[in-house]
């Protein structure tokens, strides 16, 4: 994957907003397509193209860069007084930018003072699920659906369990991030126990353009903080159309108690004294994957970076994680508690499955034509007539 270029200007999607893809952290020109080719070996093809050829792979780019922003020579040969009107249009788009600006900046305003409103909602709603308080019947009645009146019904039927041996929601964050699946992919079997422990979910906005995740936890056996954050910062310049340009993230160091670090395992390997024979074994520590890898967000790559490493790609999904926190875990958490919100998600397979594969409806016409041959050489009927015939009886 190419690595960006020193001093780049990368748009990002405004804060307020949550992308429909992943961050647009670089762009890339789709490679051309060929029809007589399987787009799988043509894959396979120049990637395997391109990890040979380091060389190549950079003479590109420094090809490519010399010819960004040159011009045809189509605008040079107009006539003096048309690219007087083309400059004029330039002006005339310069105005336009700054009112794209200015926009991005109230609609950022107008969410801040959104935010404010739903704060006291994200407030009482923390208490109830760490049992603090109890909501009121006017919420219980708000909330309910025909179908869960029926089902609170053969539920006193069978309770047998004293309502205050349970306290709030048990599992609250933990079963909502488990359903959203871009974080679902992060956590492990190890992390579950640690997550376990999440009080609470919350973000805010700086006072430059950016925000800011803030993870509440109770007491654990893992670690000692009481919250870990994450701030994504972006640029003080608007980029093109106004956007905010996203900058980097930082997150906290988690201060973990002693060999209870869930971003590494323990590696444990024999040597052997050349001389005396004796053997001994050495434990070493080795990063590993985990939730709390959130926390550590990659680096922007530099020149010096191999052209071949996957930083661009992590920093893109880096990004995307916290608007899906941001946009989607936070404001709807309940819908994902109870995986309604699922019903809303996109996936990259639901447009697949409207279309078929061809070559198996071809391989199965064919074996039917040579099921049909070999029949009528044994002096029988083809077999597809005999089903027709059998569909009509």
């Amino acid at each position: 994957m190419a690595d960006i270029p020193k001093g780049r200007n990368v748009t990002a999607p405004t804060p307020q907003n949550t992308p429909a893809s992943n961050a647009p952290i670089s762009s890339h020109a789709q490679a051309p397509t060929i029809g007589d080719i399987p787009e799988e070996d043509l894959d396979r093809a120049t990637a395997s193209i391109f990890a040979s050829n380091p060389a190549l792979v950079s003479l590109m780019q420094n090809k490519l860069s010399t010819l960004v922003g040159r011009s045809s020579g189509y605008i040079e040969s107009l006539p003096p007084v048309v690219r007087r009107r083309v400059t004029g249009l330039k002006g005339i788009q310069k105005d336009h930018a700054k009112l794209e600006a200015e926009f991005q900046e109230e609609v950022l305003q107008l969410e801040k003072k959104y935010f404010a409103k739903f704060t006291p909602l994200y407030e009482k709603r923390a208490a109830i699920v760490n049992g603090e308080t109890e909501p009121t019947e006017e919420e219980v009645t708000a909330g309910k659906s025909e179908e869960d009146e029926d089902a609170e019904q053969e539920e006193e039927k069978d309770e047998t369990t004293p309502a205050e041996a349970t306290k709030g929601i048990p599992e609250f964050w933990l079963s909502a991030m488990k359903n959203q699946i871009s974080l679902a992919e992060l956590i492990t079997d190890r992390d579950e126990e640690a997550l376990r422990s999440l009080t609470d979910i919350r973000m805010e906005y700086l006072d430059r353009p950016g925000f800011r995740l803030i993870f509440e936890f109770a007491p654990n056996d893992f670690f000692t903080n009481k919250t870990i954050t994450k701030t994504y910062f972006y640029r003080e310049e608007s980029g093109y159309g106004g956007d905010f340009i996203y900058d980097h993230a930082e997150g906290d160091t988690i201060d973990w108690k002693a060999g209870k670090d869930l971003t590494v395992r323990v590696e444990s390997k024999k040597q052997r004294n050349k001389n005396t024979k004796q053997t001994r074994v050495i434990k070493k520590t080795v990063p590993t994957e985990s939730f709390f890898n959130f926390f550590a967000p990659p680096a922007a790559p530099t020149d010096e970076d191999d052209v071949a490493s996957d930083i661009e790609e992590r920093l893109e999904l880096d990004y995307q994680l916290g608007e899906d926190i941001k946009e989607k875990l936070i404001p709807r958490a309940i819908d994902w508690f109870t995986g309604e919100a699922l019903a809303f998600e996109e996936f990259d397979d639901a447009e697949d499955a409207e279309f078929d594969d061809e070559d198996d409806e071809d391989d199965e016409d064919e074996e039917e034509a040579e099921s049909d041959e070999e029949d009528e050489e044994e002096g029988g009927k083809p077999r597809s007539q005999q089903a027709s015939e059998c569909k009509n009886q």
